[in-house]
């Protein structure tokens, strides 16, 4: 995944789509985990993180832009 300082020049838009993509990653985690077929758990943890970093940049960035307004 991305770093954070990649993360930040991405646009708003582009991180909440991110976001979005990495909560349906952790749903099919979830699903395979629960079947059996989840081939490497750290791999789930690591979208959990993944997930945390752009939710993070995305808030820091609404409150840049709410600041600016």
């Amino acid at each position: 995944m991305a770093t954070t300082k990649e993360l930040s020049e991405l646009s708003i838009d582009d991180l909440k789509r991110r976001a979005d993509d990495l909560r349906a990653t952790m749903v099919q985690d979830q699903l395979k985990l629960r079947t059996g077929a989840l081939d490497n758990p750290a791999e789930r943890t690591a979208h959990k993180r993944d997930l945390a970093r752009v939710l993070t940049v995305l808030t820091q960035k609404q409150t840049q832009a709410q600041a600016k307004a």
